[in-house]
């Protein structure tokens, strides 16, 4: 089982890094220097050109320490529901900033996805939580 959720996790990653990659491309793909600075971007635009570089809204680059694992199904469940929640959060904030209507529908469906997979970790939470209290017998 833990295979199942660490292979549909990396693959959940990278498309969500794709999504997020691709829209950033769009609304800055056609940006000049001086809209890249106008827009908060000129720190960036400076170090990366139109480049994509990983990073937080703060500008903290993006490190592999943010995937947290424990090894244990229960504990390492808990982590991917934090992760779900901050991510539907993070996509509301940006929904609330934005005024392009496009981009509001891609980010609302991405927001729906992160609810339901909370509520799918929350649920194997559940059945491993029953599956480990059971009386074993051998």
């Amino acid at each position: 089982m833990q295979w199942d959720y660490l292979h549909f996790g990396g693959n959940l990653f990278l498309f969500l890094k794709g999504c997020i990659i691709v829209f950033i491309y769009k609304l800055t793909k056609d940006a000049t220097p001086e809209e890249m600075k106008e827009a908060g971007l000129g720190e960036h635009y400076a170090n990366h050109d139109g480049a994509l570089f990983y990073s937080n809204a703060a500008g903290v680059p993006w490190t592999a320490s943010y995937i947290a694992a424990k090894g244990d199904p229960i504990a390492d469940l808990y982590e991917d529901i934090a992760a779900e929640e901050k991510a539907r959060a993070t996509y509301q904030w940006i929904i609330n900033m934005s005024d392009d209507p496009d981009l509001n529908d891609s980010l609302s469906f991405l927001r729906e996805r992160e609810i339901i997979h909370s509520q799918r970790f929350r649920e194997a939470v559940e059945i491993l939580k029953e599956e480990r209290d059971r009386k074993k017998i051998f």
